[in-house]
C-alpha cells in the first residue's frame, strides 16, 4: 500500500518563506540599480575606476560598463517579478545573480570594494531565492 504524505507548513515557516523572497526582491533590485549605475559611470570613464596593466580578464572600460548596464538592467526586471512572486523570476534571479557575481569577480581590478561588496549581496540574493522553499507560497 503506497501511503501519501501531505506536506503541511506552519503559518511561521510561510512567513519566513515570504520573508525571504521580499528581502531578495528588495536586495537584487538595490543591486542591480547599484550595477547600472557602475555600468553608467564605466560607460562615461569615470575617474574612481582602477587600471591594471596586467590582468587576464582585461576588457576595455566601456565594455565593462556596458555589461554592468545590462545585467544590472534584467537584475531589476527580475526583481519586479519576484516582488509578484512569479516562479520564473525565481529561477531567473539565481541565475542572473550568478551571472552578476562572475562579472563583479571578474571585474575586481577595476573597482575592488564595490565588486567584492556587490558579490556579497548577490550572495545573499541567491541564498534567499534557493533557501525559501517552491512550494511555500502554494499554500
Amino acid at each position: 500500500m503506497a501511503t501519501t504524505q501531505h506536506h503541511t507548513h506552519s503559518k511561521s515557516a510561510l512567513t519566513a518563506a515570504g520573508g525571504l523572497i521580499i528581502f531578495a526582491s528588495v536586495m537584487l533590485f538595490v543591486s542591480g540599480v547599484l550595477d547600472i549605475l557602475r555600468g553608467v559611470m564605466a560607460i562615461a570613464e569615470d575617474d574612481v575606476f582602477v587600471t591594471s596593466p596586467n590582468y587576464v580578464f582585461k576588457f576595455d572600460l566601456t565594455s565593462w560598463g556596458w555589461i554592468h548596464l545590462a545585467l544590472g538592467a534584467i537584475a531589476v526586471v527580475v526583481s519586479l517579478g519576484l516582488f509578484s512572486r512569479a516562479t520564473w523570476a525565481r529561477v531567473v534571479g539565481v541565475g542572473i545573480a550568478a551571472l552578476l557575481i562572475i562579472a563583479n569577480f571578474l571585474s575586481i581590478p577595476y573597482y575592488p570594494v564595490w565588486s567584492l561588496t556587490l558579490i556579497a549581496l548577490y550572495g545573499f540574493v541567491i541564498w534567499a531565492l534557493c533557501v525559501s522553499g517552491l512550494d511555500a507560497d502554494t499554500e
